[in-house]
């Protein structure tokens, strides 16, 4: 990934041309949506002309249900977050449109889609939104004098049916099927076409893996177009037959990540960069120095769900232990690039991962790490599996619950509202497991001689 890359080019709509596109029918529909507690988008379909005129109005783009950002993957209602549950009745929030995301989308012709901050009632941004909390941090992290750009690398397997789209190790292979080639094609110009451009695609290591890499740039707008991309990549999969996993661990021999590229910019200047690569930058040791010390304390924004935790096996390119190497892909942190391209790379996230909680939690480390001046330990050089000396990273989402509920720094990072509802939401997720019977559990308990 090329660091020294600035937001692209998107060809995002503005509002002027919005209107011109309505008014010669082009557009019929607006769908303003905001992203849930998993990264999802949600929102509801408005007719353009309502659309703009709601906007005309000084008003909002409508409402919808708060329970949108007090959910688990089945949507099911739950009376155990403070934002909303049976005693307030399920009420409304409203949806505040973003007038810098307004983009059509290919696969769904004649609609427009924008991005929304959730506000309550008051028009007061709800501070459990991932939008919102990603806000915060750049806030503050302005307040220091910095900008975050940053680029992910997204892995997840594709299949046909129980047939996965390559049948062995494919890394970095070119000669694909005809069927996987033409998929990368569409997927490709379907992204270009929402204004969500990929710097790369490639085959992975594990039958089925695929690997999407987008370019540098600001952070809120990479993760809105991430969000893009995976409405994007499920419609395209479904037109050819095919499904995606995004699990972070979905057998026992595959894990798929979500890497962040990340870099910190003063006054237009790259700050991590250096001449030999050999060196670090006064701003890069401290960086790695609050990543290693503080991200096991926010683990359920980056690890939300116990299959989360079974991707951080040895050997398996998933980090282990909390270290940090020179282009190590063993470790947890990897310092990567060249020059002025010189970023790290944040290993720990899976595929389930929300894009803009795992930034939250990069960024809240990293300005620990400023404020505080924290030294990282020596970059680790051998066999990162066999770290001794290192944090390892949890086991299970129960032990990463009870380290994020119980840190000051996670409570201080996030505020107290924001550090209930995530440990909520973790919480729901064990209580979930805990009640199903696996199929581990009825391979082993079987009772046959």
């Amino acid at each position: 990934m090329n660091a020294t890359d600035t937001t692209p080019r998107t060809g995002l709509l503005s509002l002027a041309q919005l209107r011109n596109d309505v008014a010669d029918l082009h557009i019929r529909a607006v769908t303003p949506v905001v992203p849930d507690m998993q990264g999802r988008l949600k929102g509801k379909r408005l007719a353009a002309g309502v659309f703009l005129d709601r906007l005309e109005a000084g008003a909002t783009a409508g409402e919808a249900c708060a329970y949108i950002l007090a959910t688990d993957r089945d949507m099911t209602p739950s009376n155990k977050y403070g934002l909303t549950g049976w005693s307030q009745g399920f009420q409304d929030m409203s949806l505040k449109p973003d007038l810098d995301t307004i983009r059509s989308m290919p696969h769904t012709p004649g609609v427009a889609l924008v991005h929304c901050d959730a506000v309550d009632t008051r028009g007061t941004p709800l501070d459990i939104a991932p939008r919102q909390m990603l806000r915060r941090q750049l806030d503050l992290l302005a307040e220091q004098g910095y900008e975050i750009r940053i680029g992910w690398e997204s892995e997840f397997l594709a299949s046909h049916g129980q047939r996965p789209v390559t049948r062995h190790n494919a890394d970095y292979a070119l000669n694909h099927s005809p069927g996987l080639s033409d998929f990368f094609h569409r997927l490709e110009e379907a992204l270009f076409d929402a204004q969500t451009p990929v710097e790369a695609l490639k085959s992975e290591g594990a039958r089925g893996q695929l690997e999407v890499t987008f370019p540098y740039g600001e952070a809120m707008r990479a993760c809105d177009n991430y969000t893009v991309y995976r409405q994007t990549l499920q419609h395209v999969a479904e037109q050819r037959g095919m499904r995606v996993n995004f699990m972070a661990a979905p057998s026992d021999e595959v894990g798929s990540g979500l890497h962040l590229h990340l870099s910190l910019w003063r006054d237009g200047e790259p700050v991590f960069a250096t001449t030999h690569d050999d060196d670090l930058s006064e701003a890069m040791e401290q960086a790695i120095g609050g990543l290693l010390k503080s991200l096991l304390d926010l683990a359920p924004l980056w690890a939300p769900v116990p299959n989360s935790y079974k991707r951080h096996r040895p050997y398996s390119f998933a980090p282990v232990f909390m270290n940090w190497g020179y282009d190590h892909r063993g470790c947890a942190v990897r310092v990567t690039g060249h020059g002025p391209g010189r970023h790290l790379e944040v290993r720990v996230a899976g595929a389930d991962a929300n894009p803009y909680l795992v930034a939250v939690a990069a960024i809240a480390s990293i300005l620990r790490g400023l404020k505080e001046k924290i030294e990282p330990p020596f970059a680790y050089a051998g066999d990162a599996y066999r770290d001794r000396f290192s944090p390892r990273i949890h086991h299970d989402l129960v032990e990463g619950l009870r380290a994020f509920m119980s840190s000051d720094f996670a409570a201080k990072a996030l505020g107290e509202g924001v550090l209930y509802h995530y440990g909520t939401a973790a919480q729901h997720e064990l209580d979930v497991h805990r009640t199903r019977v696996t199929d581990v559990e009825r391979e082993r308990g079987d009772s046959r001689a």
